[in-house]
């Protein structure tokens, strides 16, 4: 287990995705990814800050009335030995959000972790290979260990029938909620609103547990 980690920054803020938007939370942002999507709109390379578990802890207690302390990044898993000893120590829900890639790592900590916020990364636009399978062993260790866990699929225009159709089994085989985000470029989404209705309905019309929320917090104007 590690003691220390690089942090991209540490702040309050609502939840501007999923399920849980709109409440209150502590967000912890991990540096470095093992995914390079296209639409990332992250910058991991300056202004980091090298906390230890017991420097991490102080700060955190600086935050009162929060839902839960979100890890975000970047990709939290690849902190998974520094997390080993840092969330056996922290007094807080943990709301995981992952790129759903990295199942060994999620193993490893799982026994920490209290809702999981996954991707559902689709070769349409990340521009990589399909990961469906990778995925599905991901999502089997949150059921296995009982776990609250959903996916968010970002989509544009060239979302393809064959994604639909993977997401809504994969999501349906194991009872999860698919969350549909429209893939926004920087702050202003540019996909038309006809179009994000179509895809949502070729969702439904497929599996039930689909909602669509788009990122909420880039509407209204806040981190």
């Amino acid at each position: 287990m590690r003691n220390n980690v690089l942090i991209k920054e540490v702040f309050e803020s609502i939840q501007g995705e999923g399920p849980y938007v709109g409440v209150n939370q502590l967000f912890i942002r991990f540096t470095n990814c093992n995914l390079n999507c296209k639409y990332c709109d992250t910058n991991f390379k300056s202004d980091l800050k090298e906390y230890t578990t017991e420097t991490l802890l102080k700060e955190i207690n600086n935050y009162k009335n929060i839902h839960s302390i979100s890890l975000t990044g970047g990709e939290p898993l690849l902190e998974s030995e520094f997390l080993k000893n840092f969330l056996p120590k922290c007094n807080q829900k943990i709301y995981l959000e992952t790129n759903g890639t990295l199942y060994k790592n999620l193993e490893a900590i799982i026994n920490n972790i209290d809702i999981i916020s996954m991707d559902i990364k689709l070769p349409s636009t990340t521009n990589m290979k399909d990961m469906f399978n990778i995925h599905e062993e991901f999502i089997k260790i949150a059921i296995e260990n009982k776990k609250e866990i959903f996916a968010k699929v970002v989509f544009d225009e060239k979302i393809t029938e064959e994604e639909i159709i993977k997401t809504t089994q994969l999501a349906q085989k194991y009872n999860i909620e698919i969350i549909l985000q429209p893939k926004m470029d920087g702050d202003f989404l540019n996909i038309s609103t006809e179009f994000i209705n179509k895809t949502f309905y070729r969702f439904i019309e497929k599996y039930d547990k689909v909602r669509l929320i788009p990122q909420v917090h880039k509407f209204i104007n806040i981190r």
